[in-house]
């Protein structure tokens, strides 16, 4: 009788387990395991390729006074550039409403005689009498804004960044009242819809809150500098520790004649301006 084809298939496959079991028993050493697949690049005669090499992770940017300078000189050179500006409100997705009274911003100019009325006099440079200069929250030593908020939803660090907390914001605008510098925006609709493209590294905010600059403490955590810093083509912007006495903004101080916003106020602003 002709032997079915699965029947020989099995019976071919004892034997040659047969033969291996014997084989192992002559050299009284176990039976070897079948050797695992090679990769595809081996079985061709190449090189298997290298693991990833895992990705170095920045260590954060850490202060003790974090504070920045703008060189007035350098920045009036560019008078029309906006590229600061448009660096923090894209990686802030701070909203852009068409109409003036809903504007938010983070960064922005004045007039010079406006945001530092206690440098006018009659004899003022004609460049600075009628130049516009780059502000944004002055991180105050001694801030009027966390005193009022009746939740905590600003508050300053230990690095003496002052911060915000949307969730726990009520919108009572206590801190926009107190803050004489004007640098923190009401969201009196929703931002979202005003938002061209809106980052997902960076949460977005909700209509009812309020928000300002926060030196990019975002991305000191992640070992970078503040963006409208990075984006500055003039190099006017000089960012650093105060405490430390090699960083580029106390050489910076100590080099240059520098004033501040009001600072009869008491509230020691944390934002120099070059002269």
């Amino acid at each position: 009788m002709a032997i079915e084809r699965r029947r020989f298939v099995q019976l071919g496959g004892l034997a040659a387990l047969g033969l291996v079991g014997r084989a192992a028993a002559g050299t009284g050493q176990p039976a070897a395991e079948p050797a695992a697949a090679e990769p595809a690049a081996q079985a061709a005669g190449g090189q298997a390729p290298a693991p990833a090499a895992p990705q170095a992770v920045a260590e954060p940017l850490t202060g003790r006074r974090w504070a920045m300078a703008v060189d007035l000189d350098a920045c009036l050179r560019e008078q029309g550039c906006t590229a600061c500006t448009e660096a923090c409100h894209k990686t802030h997705n701070v909203p852009d409403f068409p109409n003036a009274k809903d504007e938010v911003k983070w960064i922005w100019k004045e007039p010079f005689v406006e945001a530092l009325p206690d440098q006018r006099h009659d004899f003022l440079p004609e460049p600075l009498r009628g130049a516009d200069v780059l502000v944004f929250c002055n991180q105050c030593d001694v801030p009027a804004c966390t005193r009022v908020c009746p939740t905590g939803a600003t508050w300053k660090r230990e690095d003496g960044i002052v911060m915000m907390d949307w969730h726990r914001c009520i919108g009572c605008r206590y801190c926009v009242a107190a803050c004489p510098y004007g640098s923190r925006s009401f969201n009196w609709r929703d931002p979202r819809p005003a938002i061209a493209r809106i980052d997902p590294a960076f949460p977005t905010r909700t209509r009812g809150v309020v928000e300002k600059c926060n030196f990019c403490e975002d991305r000191l955590g992640l070992g970078q500098t503040p963006a409208c810093v990075d984006a500055c083509t003039a190099k006017a912007l000089v960012f650093g520790d105060l405490e430390d006495a090699e960083s580029g903004i106390r050489q910076t101080l100590a080099a240059r004649t520098a004033v501040r916003r009001r600072p009869g106020l008491g509230t020691q602003p944390q934002v120099y301006y070059l002269l």
